[in-house]
């Protein structure tokens, strides 16, 4: 499968995209997380969207943060694939995909995460460290990770 890939800014995405990736954020971190939480949290706006397309269907998403709206260091967040898709590699695509993206809009080399706990191996392998004490978020366990390319 070959995910074609967009990358834009809040204003720039149609009402279908939108909503698409509003469907998919509350397909995984409200339903199958069992999580009710506000997904709307004004950080979108100032945000890139990247987005991973199979032909009409949205497959993947981060959302990369700018430096200083969330840790001093840029960010990337909201990452997400479709349960329909996982174990097809589109998750470690995605990161790999937004780590690069995000090194090349903020002229950085460092990324700052706040991951899901269970997910430590999988950021370790994208070569994320853990730096910070387990904390919840929303009720799930969380550690900050960062990385320095």
């Amino acid at each position: 499968m070959q995910l074609n890939w967009t990358l834009k800014r809040f204003e720039e995405l149609s009402p279908a995209e939108l909503y698409a990736i509003h469907r998919l954020r509350n397909e995984v971190f409200v339903v199958e997380q069992n999580c009710v939480y506000q997904d709307a949290d004004d950080k979108d706006q100032p945000s890139w969207h990247l987005c991973g397309w199979n032909l009409d269907e949205l497959v993947a998403y981060s959302r990369i943060i700018p430096p200083g709206l969330v840790y001093e260091e840029c960010s990337v967040g909201r990452v997400v694939s479709s349960p329909a898709y996982r174990k097809t590699g589109a998750g470690r695509e995605l990161m790999k995909t937004s780590i690069e993206k995000a090194c090349s809009l903020f002229s950085t080399t460092t990324i700052k995460i706040g991951a899901q706990l269970y997910l430590q191996k999988f950021y370790g392998s994208l070569g994320f460290v853990q730096c910070s004490e387990q904390y919840l978020e929303d009720g799930i366990p969380h550690i900050a990770m960062i990385l320095h390319k």
